[in-house]
C-alpha cells in the first residue's frame, strides 16, 4: 500500500476526530490525543491554532497533500471568482484520486493515490497516472479492463459505510464514473465538519 497508509490513523488521533468516518479509526476507542500526555492536552486553541487545525484536517483528508501543493490550491482558489473557501473545496474534489475514492473504486484516499499512480485509471479513454490531475465536468473516469477484478476494487464497491455523492455518476458494473459537476461544500459527504474559510484565513494572515 501507499507509504502513508498508516498516517490516516495518526491524523485521526492528532485531530481527535474520525475524519473519514472509518469503523476502525482509533478515535472510536479513544478520543484523546496521542502520546503519554494525550489525555491532558485539552487546552483552548488560539485563533491561529484553530485555523492551523482546520488546514491540517483538510490537507490530511485528501491523503496528506504536501504543503507546497496545498498552498497552490489556495492561490488558485482566491484567484477564481466567488467564495474562496468553496473554490478550495471544488479544486480538491476535482483531484483524480479524490474522484476515484468518491466513486468507490478503492476503499481509502491513500489507496486511491496509489491506484492512480500505478496506472489503473483512464480519463476519457486515456491512461492518467497523476493523482493531482484535475478532472472537469463531463470527464469519464474508468478502471482499466485488466484491473476491474482486483481485490481492492471489489472490496471497495461492496463497502456499505459510504455512498457515491450525486456530483459523480458511477456505474460499478462497468467500473466507470462521470464527473457531473464541481460540488459545493454542502454537497461533499465529509464525516466531520470542514472549515475551508478558516484555511483561507490561515493563508491570508
Amino acid at each position: 500500500m501507499s507509504k502513508r497508509i498508516s498516517a490516516k490513523y495518526k491524523i485521526d488521533r492528532r485531530m481527535g476526530q474520525n475524519i473519514w468516518g472509518r469503523p476502525k479509526s482509533p478515535v472510536n476507542r479513544r478520543e484523546y490525543g496521542p502520546g503519554q500526555h494525550g489525555q491532558r492536552r485539552k487546552g483552548k486553541l488560539s485563533d491561529f491554532g484553530t485555523q492551523l487545525r482546520a488546514k491540517q484536517k483538510l490537507k490530511g483528508y485528501y491523503g496528506n497533500i504536501s504543503e507546497k501543493q496545498f498552498r497552490r490550491y489556495y492561490q488558485e482558489a482566491i484567484r477564481l471568482r466567488g467564495d474562496s473557501g468553496e473554490n478550495l473545496i471544488g479544486l480538491l474534489e476535482r483531484r483524480l484520486d479524490a474522484v476515484v475514492y468518491r466513486a468507490k473504486f478503492v476503499p481509502t484516499v491513500f489507496a486511491a493515490r496509489q491506484f492512480v499512480n500505478h496506472g489503473h485509471v483512464r480519463v476519457n479513454g486515456r491512461r492518467v497516472n497523476i493523482p493531482s490531475y484535475l478532472v472537469k465536468p463531463g470527464d469519464v473516469i474508468e478502471v482499466k479492463e485488466s484491473s476491474k477484478q482486483l481485490a481492492i476494487v471489489l472490496e471497495a464497491v461492496a463497502l456499505g459505510e459510504r455512498d457515491v455523492p450525486d456530483y459523480i455518476d458511477a456505474d460499478h458494473a462497468k467500473m466507470k464514473a462521470t464527473y457531473v459537476r464541481v460540488p459545493t461544500l454542502s454537497d461533499v459527504p465529509y464525516a466531520v465538519q470542514m472549515e475551508p474559510n478558516l484555511v483561507v484565513e490561515f493563508y491570508s494572515r
